[in-house]
């Protein structure tokens, strides 16, 4: 046989390959709405187990992938593949249509269709054995129980509620009908019965949009140990970089891939732009310097056919596109016209009740100047009514205390019946006081994702989320000195969180706010404030600090558990205690020194690594550096795959370093320890 023929034989088993573990994927798919490209010329393979982060601006195009993956869209061209085998479960917003008056639990329990259809012919097969004995049906009904316990029919009832459950669902709430619940709580049933579903690939868009802060831990624990593929579209960057092990950005028309969690997408990211801005920079010089050689030398003979070639060249040469096409940084600035004093807002002897459901009794809080407080907790337990109380539009039992000088702004779900529907949104901005300019108000609305001419729509013909974004960008330009915020960040992509986070961050003045993105609370709050058995509970301190000091605190009441546990263990009757052997001698206070031989070998081992690990680690950082250097060479974008030879190699060598480092720092760290 010959070369070229075995080689194309061993590429087409390798392709064949792919495609046989290959759940589903994309193949050159390019796909258009109108005159506008969402992707181009796009491969992604999907394989069995993988956890995928699906990310991109808002606007891109992420929820449309998912479309055309779950067959809901045909791409303009190229194929989407699937496996016939493959099942999908596909959780997306449209899915609100869904009513019915069954339980939640039966929504959720038809999830297991072939086992209630088994049940339901049992139940008939049994019904009928009773009136009239048959050996026939018999046997029939024997074994459909037997199918009925292969299936694990006898568990699908508990599975449902742990499922339900952990999503936030009360025991009680289990056989409330369906239609009573809101559409976040739907939500929620939909999600369950689709994870009961268990399908080989599952496609999740904003799943953790209607999820309080237990129940995104919950369902992070529950995706990261699924048998089974996930793809994600999320804002949540606690909830990607915990859960992910592959991030797929989808950016300029293209897909880009990123092999690690989120917090490694974003190291990564930062130095492919910086390398293409390199390049890009690099090969506008290049380009120049050859511009300048056919300028000067195209009208003279001698040089005439050189110039030539050169403009063929240039023509035919891979142009690198500039990084900074990316969207701009733009500042968010606070004006506070009033200074106020010591103490914002107190709440004294506070008590709410909703019926029999108590929300807080006798509690007390106080806000002063300049903390920054998050509400945190699961859904139910009053963060929103406290927030109400807190801004003073909520009756209570009790005393608020207003601070003196104190001007509030509060940004709520209610706020968006404020607003004035025959206004634009130009206009509305305009009447919140703060006396920005046009351009001013224009580039704001541009971070709350209003660009160009979407600044002129009416209020009235805005969706919910742009209205809530409207509403936010009202309180945020507001010249007050104390913020109320009641989820600000649900309609946000995380460019724009990351802009809000920068305003909070200058902001001079005190806030409130309730969330249940973990990474805004931990980049915003220098307090927490969580409601404990009818009070509330104050920790000085962020978000990460706080979540450290719980794990702690149950860790000791786990201890104290086991402690008390064996001491009542070990209360023995006394008659039994007259058989008791006499006590060991007590041991010498001093104990004499034991050589570990083991761990002195493991750590000649250790020392041996570190030692090894250390002349990698220069070595690498010396490869690294001569690859950057051969990358600032302009010569080299004249030649496209050379460039891409080079660009690969600085790639592997910077991932190897990283690697390197990593171990290097482990070793250390355990020699510290050992």
């Amino acid at each position: 046989m010959e070369l070229p023929t075995l080689c194309i034989t061993f590429a087409t088993l390798f392709n064949i390959s792919i495609f046989y573990h290959m759940l589903a994927g994309l193949q050159n798919v390019t796909f258009e709405f109108g005159a506008r490209t969402i992707v181009k010329d796009a491969t992604w393979h999907i394989q069995p187990y993988e956890r995928i982060g699906l990310i991109g601006y808002n606007g891109t195009g992420k929820s449309t992938l998912l479309k055309l993956l779950a067959g809901e869209y045909l791409p303009s061209a190229g194929t989407v593949e699937r496996s016939r085998s493959t099942s999908i479960g596909y959780l997306h917003q449209d899915l609100l249509s869904f009513d019915t008056d069954a339980s939640i639990l039966k929504v959720a329990l038809s999830a297991f269709e072939q086992i209630l259809k088994l049940e339901s012919e049992i139940e008939e097969l049994g019904k009928e054995l009773e009136s009239d004995y048959d050996e026939k049906k018999l046997h029939i009904y024997t074994d459909k129980l037997h199918e009925l316990e292969t299936l694990g029919g006898y568990s699908i009832h508990h599975r449902t509620e742990e499922v339900l459950q952990g999503l936030g669902f009360s025991n009680a709430d289990l056989e409330r009908p369906y239609r009573q619940f809101s559409g976040g709580w739907r939500m929620r049933v939909l999600l369950a019965k689709m994870i009961l579903q268990q399908p080989d690939l599952l496609l999740l868009d904003e799943p953790t949009n209607h999820l309080d802060l237990p129940s995104i831990e919950w369902l992070e624990k529950y995706l990261v140990h699924y048998q089974g593929a996930v793809v994600i579209v999320s804002h949540d960057k606690y909830f990607l970089n915990r859960m992910v092990t592959k991030i797929i950005e989808l950016y300029q028309q293209q897909l880009h891939f990123y092999t690690g969690n989120f917090e490694y997408y974003e190291t990564e990211k930062a130095l492919r732009m910086e390398l293409q801005q390199r390049a890009f920079e690099n090969q506008q010089d290049y380009i120049r310097q050859q511009e300048r050689f056919v300028e000067r030398f195209r009208s003279k003979a001698s040089k005439a056919a050189q110039a030539q070639s050169i403009i063929k060249r240039l023509e035919k040469i891979d142009r690198i596109e500039d990084s900074n096409l990316e969207r701009p940084s733009i500042k968010i600035n606070f004006r506070i016209d009033k200074t106020p004093g010591k103490i914002i807002a107190s709440l004294k002897d506070a008590t709410k009740r909703f019926g029999q459901l108590t929300i807080v009794e006798e509690a007390s809080a106080e806000i002063d100047r300049g903390d920054k407080i998050a509400l945190i907790g699961a859904n139910g337990k009053g963060k929103s009514t406290l927030l109400r109380m807190v801004a003073g539009v909520e009756p209570l039992e009790g005393e608020r205390v207003p601070g003196h000088n104190v001007v509030q702004s509060f940004y709520a779900q209610h706020q968006l019946e404020a607003l004035h529907m025959n206004n634009t949104i130009l206009e509305e901005m305009q009447t919140a006081g703060s006396q920005k300019t046009e351009l001013e108000l224009r580039t704001l609305l541009g971070c709350f994702l209003f660009s160009g001419e979407d600044a002129d729509k009416k209020i009235k013909v805005l969706s919910g989320g742009e209205k809530a974004r409207v509403a936010l960008a009202k309180t945020i330009i507001s010249k007050a000195n104390f913020l109320l915020l009641d989820e600000p960040t649900n309609h946000l992509d995380m460019h724009s969180v990351d802009l809000l986070i920068e305003a909070l961050n200058r902001y001079e003045g005190s806030y409130i706010l309730v969330s249940h993105d973990r990474y805004f609370i931990s980049k915003t709050a220098n307090k927490i404030w969580s409601i404990e058995d009818g009070k509330i509970s104050e920790f000085k301190g962020g978000y990460e600090e706080w979540v450290q000091w719980n794990e702690r605190m149950q860790k000791a009441e786990a201890q104290k558990a086991k402690s008390d546990n064996g001491k009542q263990g070990n209360n023995q009757p006394k008659a039994a205690a007259k058989n008791k052997p006499e006590p060991a001698p007590a041991e010498p206070s001093v104990k004499p020194v034991v050589i570990d031989k083991e761990k002195q070998k493991e750590q000649k081992k250790l020392q041996k690594r570190f030692t090894e690990l250390e002349e990698l680690v220069a070595s690498l950082g010396k490869k690294q550096k001569e690859a950057e250097a051969s990358l600032a060479d302009p010569e080299i974008y004249s030649d496209s795959n050379k460039f891409q030879q080079k660009e690969k190699e600085y790639q592997l060598v910077s991932q190897q370093l990283a690697t390197a480092e990593k171990e290097y720092e482990e070793v250390f760290e355990k020699m510290t320890l050992s």
